[in-house]
């Protein structure tokens, strides 16, 4: 061994291990962010940056409105002082020009306006005379139009800085910034370069102070000429057209630079005025010039061509998308608002109304109470740690009943414990693995009774609730009941969000569909259906993933009414983790999507069908697949207000309609006499479940347009639900050792 290593060098080091294909996945599984995170967080992104975007454009974002006190003049030239309104310190220069004699150029500042830019546009076309026009960024970002119009008419355009800041306040870089800023707008709304400055806040040039003059000697080194004025029409104050045209005239035939604004608020004065003053001017033998051609000087204007003319075009066409869409947007949210506080409303008044109506002491369903004994059929698989309280619970029944446990191909021993209970009435149906829909089929075939009760394998129930969930089949109309179903494990925050979400959402929900006689869904925790009416449909189906919302879109398109049993109370397990949450949420929206397009012809069909499809779908349509996409929406836009906003109002507003929808929780906690200590996480809820919920209805979505399958996917139990007031012999011997959150 030693002479081999001599000869032939150290040995060489072992290879790596060699990855499975199994382990190589897993890796990259565990690298990559889940597509159901990735594209909701990228939208999110993209319209936070959108909105971002917007801000800037309309000065919401980095503006500064601050401006700078008067200043002492000993560092500003003399010869600037007592010089014209055209500087110009490029090239180290410090010279000032006046405009000839009978000659003016009228500046308009802060536009383009889209109401008033126009319009006095439309009065210089009229009268054949010429002006420069001190656009800021964001008004060109934002019209461009009015900005090619300028041009293409023959007047110059001027630089009035991006957002309007004094620059006096502000660093090189900024003002390089709001100049960059600003021909790029130029570039893509006229395809042009301009070498004119006017600096916001600005007036005479005796008005210079030190503060102001380090800015215009810099601005010169970057090429700009500065343009101030020398006769000021103070339009801005509307002090009528009168006294416009006596400020905006120069005396005895002086040449002047004229400022006047085509933005900023209410210009019409300044429109009227300039109607009369043009025309009456011109007959005093004065000319409307461009400044270049006031003073014989090469155009300001520089052609931009290549990839700066393609840069501003697209930050052009990002303006407008960004405007169009936020302002969409806002409509959308603000409709949507309208809808669901109208639906609020709405629920409210037909919530009560239930409750007045069943509540009555008189209150029968039909002649008679329902006193036969019925099946309940219990589908499932794998419920080993739930299924013990689940038939124990249903052996507490005050209605007569027989139970049928249909096993679905369990692998954890779920008949073996059912049938080793021993307990009367209770059979057990074995069947290969088939699904939810195929193990009711097959509980239906063999149930004896004529109304029929379908629970889950991880719910329980009071001992009242067969009784009064079976009550209002003494309406010979009534084709289907559910119940009202309840979190057993509200104890977590999680739990307590879907609590609250039970109670304010599905359970007062039903009571106004119940009121509106287009009920969704039927929960498959807790329903109960007439088995003609079973029949006449075609059983359960397994075309949708909610088999319980299809079945009873059926039942409605088949005329038969679907009603409310608020004392018929279930106890089920809900998903203690976000993963498990997600996976039972995406299978119930895209399930839910899935019955709506199967039934969508209800949209066009007469009778009991048509009533569904143009009162039921649209509801559902609009409040459970189309609404909760825009609730970000309203959590971006709450945040943009907080943070670049009326932060006050942006609070306000929300505080205001947190309290609604608290008073609405509150109200739906009291119809169904829960306790309100659980409305302690509202605020959270509203804020943290609706992002979750967007992301199962965004996934569900895609799913949907893709054409993807999505397969059942079976949420872990911990068996802990029980009935209130019953003990449960398999909790009882485990002592809650093998509680296991789900997931």
């Amino acid at each position: 061994m030693a002479s081999r290593t001599s000869r032939h060098g150290p040995p060489p080091a072992p290879a790596p291990a060699r990855r499975t294909r199994r382990e190589v996945p897993h890796a990259a599984r565990r690298r990559r962010l889940p597509m159901r995170f990735l594209l909701p967080s990228l939208i999110l992104v993209a319209l936070m940056a959108m909105l971002m975007l917007r801000g800037y454009v309309h000065s919401e974002i980095l503006a500064d409105h601050r401006t700078q006190p008067e200043a002492a003049t000993d560092k500003v030239p003399e010869k600037i002082l007592e010089g014209g309104p055209v500087i110009d310190t490029r090239s180290g220069r410090t010279t000032s020009l006046n405009v000839p004699d009978h000659r003016l150029v009228l500046t308009f500042d802060d536009g383009p306006d889209p109401r008033w830019t126009p319009k006095v546009l439309d009065v210089l076309r009229e009268h054949h005379a010429h002006a420069v026009f001190f656009v800021t960024g964001t008004m060109a970002s934002r019209y461009p139009e009015l900005v090619h119009r300028m041009v293409a008419e023959g007047h110059e355009v001027g630089l009035h800085t991006f957002n309007h800041p004094d620059l006096s306040y502000q660093s090189k870089k900024r003002i390089d910034w709001e100049l960059s800023q600003s021909q790029l707008a130029l570039a893509g709304a006229a395809g042009i370069r301009t070498s004119l400055f006017r600096p916001p806040y600005s007036s005479f040039a005796d008005a210079m102070d030190n503060k102001s003059w380090p800015v215009t000697e810099y601005i010169g080194t970057r090429g700009y000429i500065t343009v101030v004025n020398n006769t000021d029409s103070e339009d801005w104050q509307k002090p009528g057209v009168d006294e416009i045209i006596r400020r905006a005239t120069p005396e005895g035939g002086k040449g002047a630079i004229v400022l006047m604004h085509d933005s900023g608020g209410d210009r019409h004065q300044t429109v009227q005025a300039l109607d009369t003053f043009v025309p009456q001017l011109q007959h005093q033998g004065y000319e409307f010039h461009n400044l270049t051609e006031a003073l014989h000087a090469p155009s300001a204007h520089t052609e931009v061509t290549g990839l700066d003319l393609w840069k501003g075009k697209a930050w052009i066409y990002l303006v407008q998308a960004s405007d169009g869409i936020t302002d969409a947007l806002v409509v959308g949210i603000a409709v949507t608002g309208v809808l669901v506080f109208t639906r609020f409303g709405l629920m409210l008044l037909l919530s009560a109304a239930h409750a007045r109506r069943v509540r009555k002491p008189d209150f029968r369903w039909g002649p008679a109470p329902i006193t036969e004994p019925v099946s309940v059929l219990v589908p499932a698989y794998n419920e080993a740690k739930c299924i013990e309280n689940t038939v124990r619970s249903l052996m507490a029944s005050e209605h007569p009943i027989e139970v049928i446990v249909i096993d679905d191909g369990s692998s954890d021993g779920t008949a073996r414990i059912v049938e080793e209970l021993g307990l009367p009435n209770v059979r057990v149906v074995r069947q290969h693995n088939a699904g939810k829909p195929a193990a009711l089929n097959r509980g239906l075939a063999n149930a004896r009774y004529d109304i029929i009760v379908m629970m889950d394998g991880d719910t329980v129930f009071e001992p009242a609730t067969v009784r009064e969930l079976v009550q209002p089949f003494a309406d010979a109309s009534v084709g289907a009941v559910a119940g009202n179903a309840k979190v057993g494990n509200r104890d977590s925050l999680i739990g307590a969000w879907q609590h609250i979400e039970y109670v304010m959402g599905f359970n007062l929900d039903r009571r106004m569909y119940d009121i509106l006689r287009c009920m969704p869904t039927i929960p498959g925790a807790v329903g109960a259906f007439r088995r003609s009416a079973l029949e006449r449909v075609g059983g359960m189906s397994d075309d949708t993933l909610a088999e319980d919302t299809d079945i009873t879109m059926a039942m409605h398109r088949d005329g038969w009414r679907v009603v409310y049993a608020e004392k018929a109370r279930a106890w089920t397990e809900a998903p203690e983790t976000v993963q498990q949450l997600w996976s039972q949420r995406y299978r119930w929206s895209y399930g839910t999507m899935q019955a709506i397009w199967k039934h969508r012809r209800a949209l066009v069909e007469r009778g009991p069908s048509g009533r569904f499809g143009r009162v039921g779908l649209p509801l559902v349509s609009l409040f459970m697949v189309l609404a909760p996409l825009l609730a970000p929406l309203i959590d971006v836009f709450l945040l943009y207000g907080v943070v670049f906003g009326p932060t006050q109002k942006t609070i306000i507003a929300w505080l205001g309609v947190l309290a609604i929808q608290a008073a609405c929780a509150a109200y739906a906690f009291r119809l169904d006499r829960e306790r309100m200590t659980h409305l302690i996480s509202l605020p959270l809820q509203q804020i943290l479940y609706r992002q979750l919920m967007y992301v199962v209805l965004l996934q569900s979505w895609i799913t949907a347009l893709t054409g993807g399958r999505l397969r059942w996917q079976k949420l872990r139990r911990t068996g802990v639900v029980e009935a209130p007031g019953s003990i449960p012999r398999q909790r009882a011997e485990r002592g809650g050792k093998d509680r296991r959150p789900v997931g």
